[in-house]
């Protein structure tokens, strides 16, 4: 039996690569590492998910953990009631992956993700369970109990959370894209408390129709609902909505760099940029640093994966940080991304400027074309990296001041990204097309 974290927990295809011996067996070893002696579990809209949850539950239990299970909610929701009740807590979901993945997402007590050296602890005790073999637990009153409430009350408290950050945004016209996920039973309620006129898509989850055609990673459906419903402003989560992508009124996409510049900007000048500074990942794009330096607004520099972006906020005491692709921190308000916290803090930034998010997207920064590929390798990713170091190196330097490059393993699988930023799109396809080769030489 083997579970590998990947920047994100655990993955893989429901019943086959994560199964219920794995999630009961992960329940089991996690209760052993992590402090506390309770946790709270939510999951996503997929079929998969009550089956996993309850396996995850009982290995918990079986160790003697009070287990609260909270049934469909956002990975934030979660977050957000592991840090109310100071207890450890756990999501069942695949994010943007297609329905018939499942993963889980560890917090520690408090409701922050997990560190690199917490996951090898729970690894390590995998491992000894597999050498070992079958042993019992607690037994009679020691044994852990677990108890079904649902998401009514965490779900209630949560939206309360989320509401007291904004003010009214009564006047805009937005679109919601739930896709069929974890924000589904939430959003319209949410936006529609706060003033705001609302069209929602796909919040009809089956069970099978989580990110089908919609969300955070299919973003036509909600461009042409924009169009077509004259709205100001759309938003679109993944399936377990701690993402958020944006639409101006244009139908053209806002994404994770541009709202975290102007998310940025916006603090600054109201003074709540905490340190003057942001926290993004080393694939964000170059334009948002060119826009931060000019801003005099210092950029912190993160390994891919939210909670590394988190880290350095709490390491630098910085209020902001996120992704390209949607994952947006306002440590002030969150332990983790939040996509309809970071969708109430942008719509609020455009009411109160009295300005279209068209126009505060391009004052925010100007993205320089990007383009990037995955190269799939015989043998080891990082291995593949360190042999094309020195054309990597030739080609950033003839990219000079203009442009970059970033050649990185996949921490999942035997793939190398390959990924260059020019002035034009044909000069970082060509950087990128010369890499690539030299990767495939290897």
């Amino acid at each position: 039996m083997t579970l590998s974290f990947g920047t994100d927990g655990v993955r893989g295809v429901a019943n086959s690569e994560l199964t219920v011996e794995h999630a009961l067996a992960l329940g089991r070893a996690s209760a052993r590492v992590l402090d506390g002696r309770r946790v709270v579990i939510g999951r996503d809209t997929r079929r998969s998910g009550p089956m996993l949850e309850s396996a995850l539950a009982a290995g918990f239990a079986a160790q003697g953990w009070a287990v609260e299970r909270l049934g469909v909610v956002p990975t934030p929701a979660v977050a957000w009631a592991a840090a109310q009740q100071h207890t450890a807590g756990a999501m069942v979901s695949a994010s943007h992956n297609p329905f018939a993945d499942n993963g889980i997402k560890l917090f520690a007590p408090g409701g922050r993700k997990l560190g690199d050296e917490t996951e090898r602890a729970i690894a390590g005790e995998l491992a000894a369970m597999v050498r070992n073999g079958p042993t019992g637990g607690p037994t009679g009153a020691g044994v852990g109990t677990i108890v079904d409430p649902g998401s009514h009350g965490v779900a209630a408290g949560y939206i309360e959370h989320l509401l007291g950050t904004v003010g009214s945004l009564r006047g805009l016209r937005v679109v919601l894209d739930c896709a069929n996920g974890a924000a589904a039973g939430l959003a319209a309620e949410v936006f529609g408390r706060t003033g705001a006129s609302i069209v929602v898509l796909h919040d009809t989850p089956d069970g099978v129709n989580i990110n089908e055609d919609g969300g955070a990673t299919h973003l036509g459906p909600l461009q042409a609902a924009v169009i077509a419903h004259g709205a100001d402003v759309g938003l679109a989560f993944d399936g377990d909505a701690d993402r958020c992508l944006a639409v101006d009124h244009n139908g053209a996409v806002v994404d994770g760099d541009e709202l975290i510049a102007l998310c940025a900007l916006d603090l600054r000048a109201r003074g709540r940029l905490a340190n003057d500074a942001v926290a993004v990942t080393v694939m964000t794009n170059l334009g948002f640093r060119h826009a931060m330096t000019r801003a005099g607004i210092e950029v912190v520099e993160t390994a891919v994966g939210d909670r590394y972006v988190l880290e350095a906020l709490d390491a630098r005491e910085l209020s902001l940080g996120g992704e390209q692709s949607g994952h947006v921190i306002f440590r002030d308000l969150a332990s983790t991304g939040d996509g309809m916290l970071t969708g109430l803090q942008v719509l609020d930034a455009v009411r109160r400027s009295g300005r279209p998010l068209a126009a505060l997207a391009a004052d925010a920064m100007t993205r320089l074309p990007q383009i990037l590929r995955s190269v799939r390798v015989n043998g080891s990713a990082k291995t593949a990296v360190a042999a094309v170091a020195e054309e990597i190196a030739a080609v950033g330097a003839e990219l000079g001041d203009r442009g970059r490059v970033l050649v990185r393993a996949s921490g999942t699988e035997p793939v190398v990204r390959v990924m260059a930023e020019a002035p034009t799109a044909a000069e970082a396809d060509a950087a990128v097309a010369r890499l690539v080769a030299a990767v495939q030489r290897v």
